[in-house]
């Protein structure tokens, strides 16, 4: 390694990055399923950052902060030549060849106006776009001059591969690693060949993929017949009990519905009489349009409770998971999907052929099972008892137990042959070529098979709108389904491998057309490592040999990445791990080193499991911070790409960077996420994924008194407050906003660290500030500096009474997105939707969250005096919402007169904290009125209330217009 230069580069990422551009542009890169990175369609992996902000990352952590001195170092060099020109470069070279903020707005003034327009982006998605030699030669002269070599980039938790990807693509020397063996599988497969061989491979990934295509279609055509009506394409079936009073089956579907597209519906009938006489077992009809003469949406399963169609009786859900547990839950085939000559897709109902198939299929399982248990052929590993959060996992609740067992006999059938051919094949292929291209091949076709297990398993769903299979993970997580798609065998794997060869085709030319020489087509030589192992111990990186250091790493308890790989690692390590043991070195994926809050290793703990479960996964980030540490040189930049909601992700996160010698030098929020993203839907990840940027910390000055939290307090409450004014103006809002205040707020407390808190220990002695200490008082300046702008003044409201004001102030209505307003309540004062629930602030339901109106709180008489609601005979409240809502609700029901009374006799009427709620929920709440009366029943209570006998409160202009749009919490925040 060349020393270091003599003096830090103080880089691009320190000063700047366009965090409007790349968030629009990020967004725009996963906007259509169809149009997403190669690297997604290639396996599944449960977080990839879009590639456009990782290259913006990977870049700005490298390049040099604009100065003359460096103009000058590239004497007419137009990219270089003054500091607005260097930027613009910079979008230029990550693909960003528009302004994708005028062609957002452009978008999003149609969408509101209802109209079509052109296509407002006048360039390609960002990651399309391919910067040529000249300008790689430019950045590598850059570079080099800056860092004294050229840079290497490292990721020592690389997952998806994005990052590696980016780098490798612009020039970097890329090194990439990771705990999962399929992970690193997929760095190998998705950035190391296509950077290594390029576009050269793919013809032998097409001869010899087409050859074991070919024989797995051979062995297993017989199963799969097709009739004269057609092509089958995808057969339907139903998890089936028998009912517990009749003994008849009862197939378990919770929607009968084929296609749902309106004019064109598409459904299957149960039926279970026929002349009057009932049938032994159920059979079906498909039905069409106005045929349709009952509700498909109404089935014979809802949140896990059956309904008998022989009896009309509730099947009860422990019934169900007993049977499915004992062995008895059985699948009924109700509908086939299949293409006539026509090429039109139709439905009908399966045929004598189609039984018989499947039931060959199992009769050929039995008869192969004792030689594929011999020689390891299927997946007898079992999944683990404890799930997500230290639940049950949900598969096991029905019976499943083997990772064998998530496939239908005819699935596995089909698997297992795979994994047979694919032995066979690979010493074909070790006798063919060289031996790292034979391994590179083989590890292509057998990620091939992760694609097909993910299509084809019994937690793959039909999807009535798209006319097409869901895949297992939709969501991150096993879920079971009542009704599941099968894919037809023989097309299963052609349709993998041409996945293959277009993903894989897809990266190769990501790679060659960057930077290729346009006068020969030669292309970029580039420089790629990958290892499978713990990030905390990195041996084949030296000390101080990385310069950037840029890291998405696992978020906490969002994605538990071993327990979910495990579907595809127990397969690939039977194929796959023939070839590169060193990948699949355990036999399930190492969920005991994966850095993440998995409560349910330690469930045996009982209520201490969350405790352990934080702890662990802060000690665990703390050494692979440390062994960040030591591998980035002097000079580096770690940058972190963390992306959650909860406070005490950010806390464990936090310490692990202090803990580990790092500051906080900024932090930049980039909205990364797709707008309607069930992968977000539901879980901790936020909208935007915060990059901080951070490096070495220096060593403490001899004789550096001690800090206390008091010495910087002030300056954590300023800095939140700059924060949401400078990060606004940048087009980041709502909650996410206000998330973008943790980088700050965190590098405050890592510039003077340690940081000691005023309390002591359990011992005595002074205990080191927690990083929530301090987000903690930068979300309560945040909401302080929101709340005067409502009221007008200074002024102290409890949690609930936040919550409540802050949410009128943001959504404009009663109703919002669970996601939405989980992160509102972590926002304004750590609470959780539960306990809101409880106190009847909201209700929570199929998603969504509703505020209730004073009606729905009320409390009875005899109810716990210590849980928050309305109460009329009550003489104080624990909350300031309840007292209003209590006033609300007395004067709709008993008129004004009872409503002041009650004011008078609790003192109320002369709080002047009660008159600043009231003035802020007037300030909130709707005042929208149709045909004159309000459309908001607490905007009218409110609004008589206060002409009645709170004449100190302002009432606002009423709307006689549509309600608004999701407002903007922070709105004024400078003020």
């Amino acid at each position: 390694m060349l020393p270091s230069t003599t003096v830090t580069p103080h880089v691009l990422a320190e000063d700047w990055l366009p965090v409007a551009e790349l968030g629009v542009e990020s967004r725009r890169e996963r906007a259509a399923a169809s149009a997403l990175p190669p690297l997604s369609f290639l396996h599944v992996w449960w977080a990839r950052r879009p590639l456009v902000a990782s290259a913006a990352v990977v870049l700005a952590g490298l390049l040099p902060a604009w100065s003359k001195d460096l103009a000058e170092a590239f004497p007419d060099t137009k990219p270089l030549a003054d500091e607005h020109t260097y930027r613009q470069w910079l979008l230029h070279m990550v693909g960003i060849w528009g302004d994708p903020i005028a062609a957002r707005k452009a978008y999003d003034e149609a969408v509101a106006n209802k109209r079509r327009i052109p296509n407002p982006y006048t360039y390609k998605q960002a990651f399309r776009n391919h910067p040529d030699r000249e300008n790689l030669n430019l950045l590598a002269a850059v570079l080099s001059h800056t860092w004294g070599e050229a840079p290497l980039v490292a990721d020592l938790t690389a997952g998806g591969g994005s990052i590696p990807f980016a780098a490798a693509r612009l020039g970097m020397r890329t090194f990439a690693n990771d705990l999962n063996g399929v992970a690193a599988c997929l760095l190998r497969a998705g950035v190391q060949f296509p950077a290594q061989f390029g576009l050269g491979i793919l013809p032998d990934l097409q001869q010899w993929g087409g050859k074991l295509v070919g024989r797995v279609q051979d062995r297993i055509s017989r199963y799969f017949p097709s009739g004269r009506d057609g092509q089958v394409l995808t057969y339907i079936w139903a998890q089936a009990v028998a009912c517990p009073r009749t003994g008849k089956t009862v197939p378990l579907v919770p929607d009968w519905s084929l296609r749902t597209d309106k004019g064109k519906e598409i459904a299957v009938r149960l039926v279970t009489h026929r002349a009057g006489q009932e049938l032994d077992e159920p059979e079906f009809e498909v039905v069409e349009g106005a045929a349709i003469d009952f509700d498909p949406r109404r089935g014979t399963v809802r949140r896990g409770d059956g309904l008998s169609p022989w009896d009309g009786q509730v099947i009860d859900e422990s019934y169900i998971k007993d049977e499915a547990q004992a062995g008895r839950m059985t699948q009924v085939l109700y509908a086939v999907a299949v293409r006539p000559s026509n090429g039109k897709r139709s439905f009908r109902i399966p045929t004598e052929a189609d039984l018989h198939g499947f039931r060959d299929a199992e009769s050929a399982l039995n008869d192969v099972a004792t030689r594929w248990a011999l020689n390891d052929v299927i997946p007898v590993e079992e999944l683990a008892e404890k799930g997500d959060r230290g639940r049950t996992s949900r598969p096991r609740l029905f019976g499943i137990t083997t990772f064998a067992q998530m496939f239908s006999s005819r699935q596995l059938l089909v698997h297992g042959i795979f994994v047979e051919e694919f032995r066979v094949l690979a010493a074909e292929v070790h006798a063919a070529m060289p031996a790292d291209r034979a391994q590179s091949v083989l590890t292509l076709l057998g990620v091939m098979q992760g694609k097909a297990l993910d299509y084809n398993a019994k937690s793959a769903a039909w999807h009535q709108s798209r006319q097409t299979i869901a895949h297992v993970f939709t969501r991150h997580d096993f879920s079971f389904k009542w009704s599941f798609a099968e894919f037809e065998g023989t097309a299963l794997y052609k349709w993998a491998l041409d996945q293959l060869l277009d993903s894989f085709g897809g990266l190769a030319r990501l790679l060659h057309n960057t930077g290729v020489d346009l006068a020969t087509g030669a292309a970029r030589h580039r420089d790629v490592s990958v290892t499978q192992g713990n990030a905390a111990d990195v041996r084949p990186l030296a000390d101080g040999s990385v310069a950037h250091l840029c890291m998405d790493p696992p978020y906490y308890d969002n994605v538990m990445y071993a327990e979910l790989s495990d579907f595809f690692y127990v397969w690939e390590k039977r194929t796959i791990g023939r070839i590169s043991p060193d990948l699949f070195p355990t036999d399930t994926a190492d969920a005991e080193n994966e850095a993440v809050a998995n409560a349910s290793r330690f469930v045996h703990m009982g209520r201490r499991m969350r405790e352990l479960a934080d702890a662990d996964y802060e000690a665990k980030m703390t050494a692979i911070f440390a062994e960040a540490h030591r591998v980035l040189r002097d000079d580096g930049v770690l940058t972190v790409m963390f992306t959650h909601k909860r406070a005490e992700a950010w806390d464990t996160l936090g310490m692990g960077l202090l803990q580990a010698g790092f500051t906080i030098e900024t932090s930049w929020p980039i909205n990364t996420e797709a707008e309607h993203s069930l992968h977000q839907s539901g879980v901790n990840s936020a909208a935007s994924t915060i990059m901080l940027v951070c490096r070495k910390r220096a060593a403490p000055t001899p004789g550096r008194r001690r800090t206390y939290w008091e010495d910087i307090e002030a300056e954590v409450r300023q800095t939140a407050r700059d924060a949401v004014t400078r990060f606004r103006a940048d087009g980041i809002d709502g909650v996410d906003l206000l998330l973008s205040a943790y980088g700050p707020t965190l590098g405050v407390v890592s510039r003077h660290w340690p940081v000691y808190s005023s309390t002591a220990d359990e011992n005595g002695r002074a205990r080191l500030l927690r990083p929530e200490d301090a987000l903690t008082v930068a979300r309560a300046e945040i909401v302080r500096v929101q709340r005067a702008r409502l009221v007008g003044r200074p002024v102290e409201f409890d949690a609930l009474t936040d919550f409540t004001v802050a949410y009128w102030d943001m959504f404009k209505g009663p109703l919002t997105t669970f996601d939405d307003a989980r992160r509102l309540a972590l926002a304004v004062g750590g609470l959780d939707l539960d306990e809101l629930q409880r106190a009847k602030i909201l209700e929570k339901k199929a998603g969504m969250v509703t505020l209730q109106p004073p009606g729905k709180r009320l409390r009875t008489r005899g109810a716990d005096p210590d849980l928050p609601g309305v109460r009329v005979d009550a003489e104080s409240f624990l909350s300031l919402v309840d007292a209003v809502h209590t006033a609300c609700h007395i004067a709709e029901e008993d008129g004004l007169g009872r409503a002041k009374m009650f004011l008078e006799r609790t003192g109320l009427i002369r709080d002047s904290r009660f008159t600043a709620v009231v003035q802020a929920l007037v300030n909130t709440v709707p005042r929208t009125k149709v045909k004159d009366d309000f459309v908001l029943s607490l905007a009218k209570s409110l609004d008589r209330l206060v002409a009645f006998c709170m004449h100190d409160v302002l009432l606002p202009e009423e709307e006689h217009t549509t309600p608004k749009e999701q407002g903007d919490l922070f709105l004024g925040i400078a003020t």
